[in-house]
């Protein structure tokens, strides 16, 4: 699929689809209950209803336009509508806190914003005042509005109906302003998720977005009767890729859950064949399944376990279409009928064709799990800055420890420090109002990542952690210390949801843990074991084992590897919190901001590597509805005996 200069933006792809099948299904979504479901006319009618609005609204060519709200259609449609008149979207987080939408508002110098409900409303009311640009607030969803006066209100319907006013009196306009557009116009700003500090304006235009989305219909065999379940947060860019960019490229049909809470009854009823989750989302999924397997009778428990036993054998063969046997081929099929397809049916996962994750690394245990039941998960390594894509595993060479081969017109190389480098058509067109920034990541078109990692002999590029977080261990042997590599290991357990390891210039390596509440909290009801919060469950010795087991486990893999060897963690403590974007710990993408917890648990990392075996802690919490309060609790330390290697010379 070359890259088409005359389709060369999302409008005119709107215009063109619409012309070519006019009553096919484009979207859908879960409305009480009920799938409701658009074509390509009615969407298109849609957009130019709202793009003519914003028209009479006063919406000129380069204006930003802030999109907030869970996945609906019409904030999709808002995007193309802003696109059709040359503005610019600018997807924020729907559950960032009020002040992180202000930055990104005034940093982005928005005029307009265009969200769903009463929530985000209220989010742009109280900064309104601190945002001078901001002037127009648009909003999808009425519940709870009726009694708003601000005169910068308007409902989406009301602005439609003005723009189908405005469209009888100027009937070629938005026509003459999507035939402006060119490919190499800004077309959408995503911002990161600030790890390291502010976030930045990622600037991406029309060709980098097509170019790359097409790239990757044509490398990955995407086909117009794909399905897909847009659930993954909009101001993301793989939800701008996979839900919409390739949506208008391989014209299929992309679904928009009820709620994040009815996500997974949402993927039974839909059946998707295309489909992202990060890591984290797969563990849930398998320690749901394996929580269900616990409880399940005698008879269905070891069945469930000698066939998966059959799978990890025989499925990922199969998958990568070797030969098995005879015996395993008829054992592998019973099982299909008794417990993979069955399986499958209930997770809404028998349809897929091609499945990604990306974000951190998936344990393997899990990434065979899945692909031994013949779901083809792939992992892709790609940035914001890449319009996401960079390499992906070709079918037939996927291993759990690469992330795949570069993918077309994508150069990728090591740099002498050992960084991850790459050009493609899909770089940036640089950090808006950021020079500086841009500056240190663009060097003659190429992109420095950021992270470390080393291209295999088989041409699979395989990533160690964050370039600029590997260092060494204080030991004697100066260990090699990557933390994300050691974090990403820890939590391969499902008993473990995060952690945080310090060890750089440190006499050994110390871990923060964060227990999984439904996994270990399963565990301990089926041992009699009461609790009446996560405080409580976390500060359980039982618990301490637990997770003791777990962290032996790890070390036991690090003590076969010479250069991870005294990277072993020695010791640990549970934290009496979960770590949580509404108190700074965690990026709005669940990624944890080091820097911020390592500043605001300075107390409990010196506790790490002192002599006591209990710190007292007293941290502040951000509740749901904005207030806070002080939680205080007093922390067990304890020590992991170091393993040694069984590898055999």
């Amino acid at each position: 699929m070359p890259h088409d200069r005359v389709l060369d933006t999302f409008p005119k792809l709107l215009l063109d689809r619409t012309r070519q099948h006019p009553d096919k299904i484009a979207m859908r979504e879960k409305a009480l209950g009920i799938w409701q479901t658009w074509s390509w006319r009615q969407m298109c009618d849609e957009v130019r209803a709202l793009a003519g609005g914003l028209a009479a609204m006063g919406l000129a060519r380069g204006d930003k336009v802030a999109i907030i709200g869970d996945n609906r259609p019409h904030l999709y449609w808002a995007m193309t509508a802003i696109q059709c008149l040359g503005g610019v979207p600018v997807p924020l987080y729907q559950d960032a806190v009020a002040e992180e939408m202000q930055f990104v508002l005034e940093h982005a110098e928005t005029r307009f914003a265009v969200v769903e409900d009463q929530e985000q409303v209220d989010k742009l009311l109280a900064v309104q005042e601190r945002c001078p640009k901001l002037e127009t607030m648009i909003y999808t969803d009425p519940r709870g509005l009726r009694h708003y006066s601000s005169p910068d209100l308007h409902a989406l319907t009301t602005v439609q109906e003005h723009g189908r006013c405005f469209a009888a009196a100027h009937p070629s306009y938005v026509d003459e302003q999507i035939a402006q557009g060119r490919g190499t116009d800004l077309a959408i700003m995503l911002y990161t998720s600030g790890t390291t500090g502010r976030p930045k304006g990622v600037m991406l235009s029309f060709d980098n977005i097509l170019i790359t989305a097409r790239n990757a219909v044509v490398r990955e065999g995407l086909r117009d009767d794909e399905e897909i379940l847009a659930y993954l947060p909009m101001a993301w860019v793989g939800d701008h890729i996979f839900s919409y960019a390739q949506f208008y490229c391989a014209d299929f049909i992309v679904n928009c859950p009820e709620s994040s809470d009815t996500v997974l009854q949402d993927l039974h009823e839909i059946g998707p064949t295309y489909f992202f989750a990060p890591p984290r989302i797969w563990e849930n999924i398998l320690t749901t399944v394996m929580i269900r397997m616990e409880d399940a009778a005698w008879l269905k428990r070891k069945m469930f376990h000698f066939f998966m036993g059959v799978a990890q054998r025989v499925g990922a063969r199969k998958l990568a279409g070797q030969s098995v046997g005879l015996r395993d081929t008829l054992l592998y099929a019973l099982g299909d009928v008794l417990v993979y397809g069955p399986l499958k049916d209930n997770l809404g996962l028998r349809r897929i064709r091609l499945a990604y994750t990306a974000g951190e690394a998936i344990g393997p245990e899990i990434f065979t799990f899945y692909r031994s039941l013949g779901i083809n998960v792939k992992q892709l390594y790609g940035m914001t800055e890449a319009s996401v894509f960079v390499c992906v595993q070709p079918d037939g060479e996927v291993r759990s420890d690469t992330v795949g081969t570069p993918m077309p017109e994508v150069e990728v190389k090591i740099s002498p420090e050992g960084e991850v480098m790459f050009r493609s058509p899909g770089v940036f067109l640089g950090y808006y109002k950021n020079p500086q920034a841009t500056a240190e990541t663009l060097d003659d078109g190429w992109v420095h990542s950021g992270d470390a990692g080393y291209i295999d002999a088989q041409g699979h590029l395989k990533i160690i952690d964050r370039a600029r977080d590997v260092s060494r261990v204080g030991n004697a042997n100066r260990s090699l210390f990557a933390p994300r590599y050691l974090e990403n290991k820890l939590k391969f357990s499902p008993f473990i949801k995060e952690a945080v390891v310090y060890g750089q210039e440190r006499p050994f390596v110390g871990a923060f843990i964060n227990i999984d509440l439904e996994a270990v909290g399963n565990w301990a009801e089926r041992r009699g074991l009461a609790y009446t919060s996560y405080t409580d469950l976390a500060a359980r010795p039982q618990v301490y084992d637990l997770i003791q087991g777990e962290i032996a486990r790890v070390n036991a893999h690090l003590a076969d590897d010479p250069q991870m060897a005294g990277a072993q963690i020695r010791r640990f403590l549970i934290l009496h919190k979960e770590l949580d974007p509404d108190d700074g710990e965690l990026t709005r993408t669940r990624k944890v901001r080091r820097r911020f917890v390592s500043e605001k648990y300075a107390t409990l990392i010196e506790a790490l590597y002192g002599a006591d075996d209990r710190v007292t802690v007293e941290t502040q919490v951000i509740f749901e509805d904005g207030r806070s309060g002080m939680l205080k609790a007093e922390l067990l330390i304890c020590d992991v005996a170091p393993e040694t290697s069984v590898a055999v010379a």
